[in-house]
């Protein structure tokens, strides 16, 4: 069997992230005590990829100072002044070598509960598969402002439609795209020196390399998670506080199932770099933050 091992991920995090109203870079603001960013390296660095590559254009050097502490191995990319999700994973396939082969794995910085488990069952499904492009995809009730996943009547996956490009037929689909892939290196290197601009937009999408596989007669795959969560993305104020706060809550149910006491879920914020031992009890309204260790049997108390 192939190897599960990547030979490179590369994270998106270019994008300016207006809609946050903050100096701080979008993917700089935390939850759970660690940068979006940082998130989204350690779910990448979990899959031990052979480059890990980070993808920078605004705010660049408030962004690459943040990499340099918490991921110093990974290299990080320019985007120029072209935009699109396609011309950012160009800029970042121009840091490695030139005969890189075998899969390569792209996210986002902004998706902070994606987790390693669900990028290794992304990688694993493209491996056995032998596709050309596996993507990562969810189904919501709303699913207004994401791109759609477009299927032939077989099931098989044709295309993914931006909803501003959408018909009114397409945006009425609700399976859309988590924007998290694994690509075949030698196609993914082809279809992104062909892509263009021809959208709305005047964008190089990345998603148009999907339609480019099912030209050329390449398999192409979806894993469609369950959980919403792992693909929700971070825009503005409101959805950070959303993700940190469903992030505690997953926190905490973790620490539980391994003998914690939290006598009030709801009023209780720890960080994910604590570390808590059996029968710690929480006490209300408690908030541990970073490298904070409790030892066994402890009580913390109220307010602490």
């Amino acid at each position: 069997m192939a190897s599960t091992a990547p030979v490179a991920v590369v994270i998106m995090a270019a994008g300016k992230g207006t809609r946050m109203r903050s100096a701080v870079p979008k993917v700089l603001h935390t939850i759970g005590g660690r940068s979006l960013l940082d998130h989204a390296v350690a779910a990448a660095r979990g899959l031990r990829p052979d480059h890990l590559v980070v993808v920078v254009r605004h705010e660049r050097d408030a962004v690459v100072a943040h990499l340099s502490e918490v991921a110093p191995d990974a290299v990080a990319a320019d985007q120029d002044e072209t935009p699109g999700t396609g011309r950012a994973v160009a800029c970042g396939l121009a840091s490695l070598p030139e005969d890189l082969a075998g899969p390569v794995v792209v996210t986002s910085g902004d998706v902070p509960l994606l987790d390693t488990a669900t990028l290794r069952a992304l990688l694993a499904q493209h491996v056995e598969r032998g596709d050309a492009v596996t993507l990562l995809t969810t189904v919501l009730d709303d699913p207004t402002g994401y791109g759609r996943v477009v299927r032939e009547a077989d099931g098989t996956v044709s295309a993914i439609v931006e909803q501003r490009d959408a018909s009114p037929e397409q945006r009425a689909i609700t399976e859309i795209n988590a924007g998290v892939y694994v690509f075949d290196a030698a196609h993914l290197r082809r279809a992104l020196a062909a892509l263009g601009t021809d959208n709305d937009q005047g964008e190089v999408y990345l998603t148009d390399v999907v339609a480019d596989a099912r030209t050329a007669g390449l398999p192409v795959s979806a894993l469609v998670v369950a959980d919403h969560w792992l693909v929700e993305g971070c825009n503005d104020r409101a959805q950070l506080a959303e993700l940190g706060a469903e992030l505690n809550r997953r926190t905490l149910e973790r620490w539980m199932g391994t003998g914690v006491g939290v006598v009030d879920p709801a009023g209780t914020w720890v960080d994910v770099s604590v570390e808590l031992a059996r029968d710690v009890v929480l006490e209300p309204g408690v908030l541990l933050r970073g490298a904070t260790r409790i030892g066994e049997g402890a009580r913390v108390g109220a307010y602490a």
